[in-house]
């Protein structure tokens, strides 16, 4: 697990990436990216992961995953600033797409970097990146 950044006594925020064929997580809030362009169909791209910039590039940088970022980052926050001010200490947000390899661990990355950016105490983890 990686903590991204230690918050000053904000919400906690456990983010981390599934692959819905490897089983549902346990979670306050699950978002599916399925609809994302799917690197594992191009070969350039099927054996690396959403780490790479190459695949996060692939996945999120086109009209879909453009809209979804500007829409879903907004979103994230107000509904994490409402956890927080509910005296919520801990929120698990899971990202899941097919296999959790690609199009999760992308949105993932993307997501762990926005929340710490905002003083957030963000751990992030991929479940399922290793699974074949």
């Amino acid at each position: 697990m990686e903590i991204i950044k230690n918050g000053t006594g904000r919400l906690r925020v456990t983010l981390f990436s599934f692959g819905f064929k490897h089983g549902h997580p346990e979670a306050d809030l699950v978002w599916d990216v399925r609809f994302l362009p799917n690197p594992y169909w191009v070969p350039a791209l099927k054996e690396y992961s959403g780490l790479e910039q190459e695949v996060a590039r692939y996945v999120l940088d086109n009209e879909a995953g453009q809209e979804f970022l500007r829409l879903v980052e907004p979103l994230v926050q107000f509904t994490l600033n409402h956890h927080h001010r509910a005296k919520r200490e801990m929120i698990r947000l899971a990202i899941g797409c097919t296999g959790g390899r690609h199009r999760s661990v992308a949105v993932t990355e993307f997501l762990g970097r926005a929340l710490a950016r905002r003083d957030y105490c963000v751990e992030v983890f991929h479940r399922d990146i290793d699974k074949r």
